[in-house]
């Protein structure tokens, strides 16, 4: 956005399409429930400045859908309102499916010389390796602790000490974070860690489970991402004993480091990620949670 805003002006049309603020993530969200021929016949993008499009991920998978690509090659071929460049942001390319990625190819083949297309992915080895030879990487370090801070004191986020430590140096999680949700994904994924660990019985997560695969809204990705931070913190405190992020919840930690060896949170790390590779299939949240947690008890 930056970027745009230094080649486009008018900054303040152009920040309204930053994903982070509060109307745009209740939009996607609402899209969610729409049934799938309707997202399609309207794919998802934010064009508040009429030379800056963003394409965000969409639908229950949140994925960059083919409609979203072909719309973009129809709109790529338009010229500047003002000016000379037109600017695209594909957000989370990686999430694009193969028929996107596909259709996405073609533009960047054969761009129009007044375009500029960004793409950013958490996971640029997700991409197809003819869309990475076609693109100039650009590597973004976190920000530091203080930088963090400044961003958060700026914005004037609550609760911005918490956030800094969460976000990981990354300013739009501090700004889109909304703690109470996580706290409740928090609480779930210790539990998990409990049983997983051996510190409480199966059926202390059964009930658990039972509540959380009756919530149709939550996505199994959300609660991944909660637990990969729990198991980044075991395993500082378990080798380490650093600064964590999940401060709050120390004692508990501490505890459940002193139950498990390096190679238990190793190999936890490694299913946790097999289950994140298939989130894409649509898999049962609660079955692949159980069967992690079995797994991991009889390590």
């Amino acid at each position: 956005r930056r970027l745009g805003q230094r080649l486009l002006g008018r900054p303040e049309l152009i920040e309204q399409d930053d994903l982070s603020l509060p109307n745009n993530v209740e939009l996607v969200a609402t899209r969610e429930k729409l049934p799938a021929d309707k997202r399609n016949d309207d794919p998802l993008l934010f064009a508040s400045h009429p030379d800056f499009v963003t394409f965000a991920p969409d639908g229950p998978l949140r994925v960059i859908s083919i409609q979203q690509t072909r719309l973009l090659k129809e709109r790529a071929q338009f010229l500047p309102h003002k000016g000379n460049r037109r600017v695209f942001l594909i957000d989370h390319v990686d999430r694009a499916n193969e028929q996107a990625a596909n259709s996405l190819l073609k533009t960047l083949e054969e761009p129009p010389g007044h375009l500029i297309l960004i793409m950013t992915a958490e996971n640029a080895y997700d991409l197809l390796p003819t869309i990475r030879s076609r693109a100039v990487p650009f590597h973004f370090a976190p920000l530091g602790q203080e930088e963090m801070r400044e961003f958060a004191r700026v914005r004037g986020l609550s609760q911005p000490e918490r956030r800094v430590m969460l976000a990981a140096g990354s300013p739009g999680v501090a700004s889109s974070l909304d703690l109470e949700a996580y706290d409740k994904r928090r609480a779930l994924m210790l539990a998990l860690l409990k049983a997983a660990a051996g510190a409480a019985p199966f059926g202390a997560w059964a009930s658990v489970s039972e509540s959380m695969g009756r919530s149709k809204s939550e996505k199994l990705e959300f609660y991944l991402k909660v637990l990969y931070d729990l198991l980044r913190d075991l395993l500082i405190l378990r080798e380490s004993g650093g600064e964590i992020r999940n401060q709050d919840l120390r004692r508990d930690l501490e505890t459940l480091a002193a139950r498990v060896e390096f190679a238990w949170i190793r190999k936890a790390v490694a299913r946790v990620d097999e289950i994140a590779e298939l989130i894409r299939r649509n898999i049962q949240k609660t079955i692949a949670l159980d069967a992690l947690i079995m797994e991991l008890r009889g390590t």
